[in-house]
Formats: C-alpha cells, sequence, structure tokens
C-alpha cells in the first residue's frame, strides 16, 4: 500500500543520505587500501588498517544496511513496487550483491586492523584485493544510483501480469542488467564455495 506523501519524502531522504555516505565512505575505504599498498612503512600500514577497519565497521556497514533497509521499504510503499519493473529489482539486487561482499570482507578487515597481520610481509594479496572490492562495490553503487535516477520503463513478468499489460516485452537493457547481475551473484558463489574468498580469504601467507 503506498505511503502518505511525507513519509515517501522521509523514506527517499533517509535513503539518499545512506546512499550517498555508503558510496563517500567505500571511496575513502579505497583510498586507504590504495595508500596501503603503495607504503613500505609498516606503522603507516597498521595505520591504515586501523582506519579502514573503523570506516568499514562503524560507517559503510551501517549505511548499507540502512540503504537497502529504505530502498526495500521505498519499494513496499510507492507505486512503483517492489517486483513489477526491472529497474527496482534490479537496484535491489545490486544492493544486495554489494552489501554481501561487504560482509565477506568484514573478517579479513578486522584481521588487519589487529595488527599483526597489517605488519607481516607478502600482505599485498589482501590490500589489492580489498582495493578491488572496494572499487567494484563503488562501480555497483554507481549503477544502483543511475538505475534510481533514471528509472528506464520496462516492467516485469509480474508487473505486466498485475497491469494487465499483455504486449509488454522485457527490454534490452534489463536483459542485459540480469545477464551482468547473474554474472556478479555466480562470482559471488565461486568466491565462497571455490575461491577461498570467504571470510578467512588471505589471512595466511
Amino acid at each position: 500500500m503506498p505511503a502518505s506523501a511525507p513519509a515517501r519524502k522521509l523514506l527517499l531522504s533517509l535513503h539518499v543520505l545512506a546512499s550517498v555516505g555508503w558510496a563517500g565512505a567505500l571511496a575513502v575505504f579505497l583510498a586507504h587500501a590504495l595508500a596501503a599498498l603503495s607504503t613500505d612503512d609498516p606503522r603507516a600500514a597498521g595505520a591504515l588498517a586501523l582506519a579502514m577497519a573503523i570506516t568499514a565497521w562503524l560507517v559503510i556497514l551501517p549505511l548499507a544496511i540502512a540503504s537497502f533497509a529504505t530502498g526495500l521499504a521505498q519499494a513496499l510503499l510507492s507505486a512503483w513496487g517492489l517486483a513489477r519493473h526491472h529497474w527496482v529489482v534490479l537496484k535491489l539486487a545490486l544492493t544486495a550483491v554489494a552489501t554481501a561482499v561487504l560482509f565477506m570482507k568484514l573478517g579479513p578487515i578486522g584481521a588487519l586492523a589487529q595488527g599483526w597481520a597489517a605488519l607481516q610481509a607478502g600482505m599485498e594479496g589482501l590490500w589489492t584485493s580489498l582495493a578491488l572490492h572496494a572499487a567494484g562495490g563503488l562501480a555497483i553503487l554507481v549503477a544502483a544510483t543511475l538505475l534510481a535516477i533514471y528509472k528506464p520503463a520496462g516492467l516485469t513478468a509480474y508487473g505486466a501480469r498485475r497491469l494487465r499489460r499483455v504486449d509488454a516485452a522485457t527490454p534490452a537493457w534489463a536483459k542485459a542488467g540480469w545477464i551482468a547481475a547473474a554474472a556478479l551473484g555466480l562470482v559471488l558463489v565461486a568466491m565462497l564455495l571455490l575461491g577461498n574468498h570467504g571470510p578467512s580469504a588471505h589471512l595466511h601467507v
């Protein structure tokens, strides 16, 4: 059921604040990871690891959860609906993937912050992994933001049935988007099951 106009504006404000804050904090996290890759000073690496852990646990994680929750609430309480339009479902799927990857990386980030891992030689693999995942997360958030702004047309099969649109065909952009989302999902599963990219990934050198 659609919410009242004031409630929708409040949800939209909270969602924008959470999403923009998430992207900004992730950009800071990426800058710290790149700085750690470029330094040979173990003390600097340790300080950067601590900053990254604080950013990940106290800023990025709450904002990611808030962004997904407010986005879900917006879909449920607006005329767009949760599953009627490709852009809504795809945006939520991308946000969920980015949040899942974040949860996977909290373990290695916490280990770095404890100090023992950051001071070991040969930790370039972990720093590189964190930088690549942060860059990928930013790309996903940019894609989700573009979907929210442009709202490209395209009804899902469920939406077409609800609106009695027998002529609703899946647009090309939606097909490409779902192929990309499926690829991301497969990569995520492979990382967990086959690639040793779970919570303990890169912690043993």
